[in-house]
Formats: C-alpha cells, sequence, structure tokens
C-alpha cells in the first residue's frame, strides 16, 4: 500500500496534461451524473482535445457504445469531445459472440434475461434465444434490474436461488453495485450478481476491474505505452482498481460515487485529510485524487 503522501490531490488535470498522452475516463460519476455534464467537463475534454490528447470513454454501461454516444450527445457532450466509448456491454456482447475463452464456449444458447427491457435486445440478431422460464435456460444475461427505482435486489431473490438450484451460470455485463441518478442511488447488475456469487453461482464478470476489457481500450488506443495512459474513475472497487491491475496510473474523483462520503458536492474542493483517512482503510490505492474532471 503506498503512503499518503505519494497520493496527492490536484485541482484539476492542467498540471497533468504533458505526463500523459492518453486518457481514460469513467462516464458516469467523472463525465456526468446521469442528467448533466459535471461541472467544468466539457471545457476540460476540448482543453485536452486541443492539446492533441486520445480522450476514451470507459463505461459499465450494459449497453452499446452507440446507445451511449446517443446520450452522451443529448446532453451536450459532442462526438468532438472523445476518441471512443468502451462499454461493458459491448465486452459483454463481444465475448458472447466469440466465444473464444473456455468459460463461454461452454455455455449454452438460451438465456433468461434480468434487466430493463430498453437493455434486452443485447443479442438481438445472434444465434443466443431469451427464454421465459429457468427451467429452458443455458445462463442468466444480467443487464440490471427492470425497475431499479423501484426494486431492490432481494426482489429477485426467489429468480436467484431458482437459477442456483438449477445450476445456471451468470454472465454480468455491469460490475457496478450502484448508480447515483442526480441525488438518487440505484442498484445495478453487478449487485444481483454479486450476491448471486455470493450465494455460490458462477458468475463472468464483464466490465471494470476486469482485464478483458482494458485490454479493448489499449487496442482503441494504439499502442501507446501504459506509462503514458491516465485512468480517471470515482469508484475505487472498479475505476482504481481495474486501472492499478491493469498497470496504468489513476486519478480518483472523490466527487463521484464516494461523495457522499467525504461531505462533496459538485465543484466544491475536498477535504483532503478525511479523504486521506478514509484511502488509508483501502487497499485500493489511485496515483493521486482530483475534485472532480476539470482543467
Amino acid at each position: 500500500m503506498q503512503s499518503m503522501e505519494a497520493c496527492p490531490f490536484h485541482p484539476g488535470i492542467a498540471g497533468l496534461a504533458d505526463q500523459y498522452d492518453a486518457f481514460v475516463l469513467d462516464l458516469w460519476g467523472v463525465v456526468h451524473n446521469g442528467l448533466a455534464p459535471m461541472p467544468g467537463v466539457v471545457d476540460c475534454l476540448a482543453r485536452l482535445r486541443g492539446a492533441g490528447k486520445s480522450i476514451l470513454f470507459l463505461s459499465n454501461a450494459p449497453r452499446s457504445a452507440d446507445v451511449v454516444k446517443k446520450f452522451l450527445a443529448g446532453i451536450g457532450i459532442g462526438a468532438d469531445c472523445y476518441d471512443r466509448i468502451v462499454t461493458s456491454g459491448d465486452a459483454a456482447l463481444r465475448a458472447l459472440q466469440l466465444r473464444q475463452d473456455n468459460w463461454h464456449a461452454r455455455l449454452g444458447w438460451h438465456y433468461y434475461y434480468l434487466g430493463k427491457e430498453a437493455d434486452a435486445g443485447m443479442l438481438s440478431g445472434t444465434d443466443y434465444v431469451a427464454v421465459d422460464t429457468i427451467e429452458a435456460a443455458d445462463f442468466f444475461l444480467t443487464l440490471g434490474l427492470a425497475d431499479a427505482a423501484r426494486e431492490t435486489v432481494e426482489t429477485y431473490s426467489p429468480v436467484l436461488e431458482s437459477g442456483l438450484a438449477a445450476g445456471l451460470p451468470m454472465v454480468c455485463g455491469n460490475p457496478d453495485l450502484v448508480v447515483h441518478i442526480g441525488e438518487s442511488e440505484q442498484p445495478c447488475a453487478g449487485a444481483l450478481a454479486k450476491a448471486y456469487e455470493d450465494k455460490g453461482g458462477d458468475v463472468y464478470w464483464h466490465g471494470k476491474p476486469h482485464s478483458t476489457v482494458y485490454d479493448l481500450c489499449f487496442g482503441y488506443l494504439g499502442g501507446i505505452p501504459t506509462e503514458r495512459i491516465l485512468a480517471i474513475g470515482d469508484s475505487l472497487r472498479t475505476d482504481i482498481a481495474g486501472a492499478t491491475n491493469a498497470g496504468i496510473d489513476s486519478m480518483f474523483a472523490v466527487s463521484g460515487i464516494h461523495a457522499r462520503d467525504f461531505g462533496v458536492e459538485p465543484g466544491m474542493v475536498p477535504d483532503i485529510a478525511a479523504v486521506r483517512e478514509s484511502l488509508a482503510r483501502s487497499e485500493i490505492q489511485p496515483t493521486g485524487m482530483l475534485s472532480g474532471l476539470r482543467w
């Protein structure tokens, strides 16, 4: 574990820009809050692009990059702000289509879907078939809760228990446990997958912090050395742990998912001592910290 003196606070990334050629940015909690861009983000992205930096958005979104691109455009983050989007949904789809590893190769072709109706078409156009009963399924495809604003993980206990009894493996297309939408907090697919795994279920996780999604990113970044790549994220469990496992530097954005732990509002300078005290209790250590993605 690195010392807290080695985890400096940066008020913005202007002083870091020259050290890196590429920036791998989390979306929810760093670039936007589910409703609008975070303060200073659009200006910061424009400055990075103007300096010739590669910008890749890496999101644990259980849907395609094209869907995310449309959403970003709708809140004022156009395609000129970044180079590429990589999602956990696309990583899951790719693995299910290629079936190159032993885990995916042994899956059957019938799946029981857990998630929003809007995301249910992920496997449309493939050889996979959605089924309505656990008995007919070969695996779970878990992209979230059908109605995360009203449901909880406990709502799904009977389904998970039935799947466990049937020995169904689970493909998780979003490892996040919760997401903040404005001021509300809602459970994600990762919460269902964790509950299933805790019960003894076999889960394959697609997205941060797991290595396969970073391999995709590095391929898209065209051979930029890892020491010249910086990840910025607001989740210690996914963003910072994933960057560390992938061998790249990371900046912890404290005004994201952990903001309430530190009493930080968007645009505020955090209590650095409080953040460092919290980090001292964690095995996951970032290279440094930011109040948010701003220049």
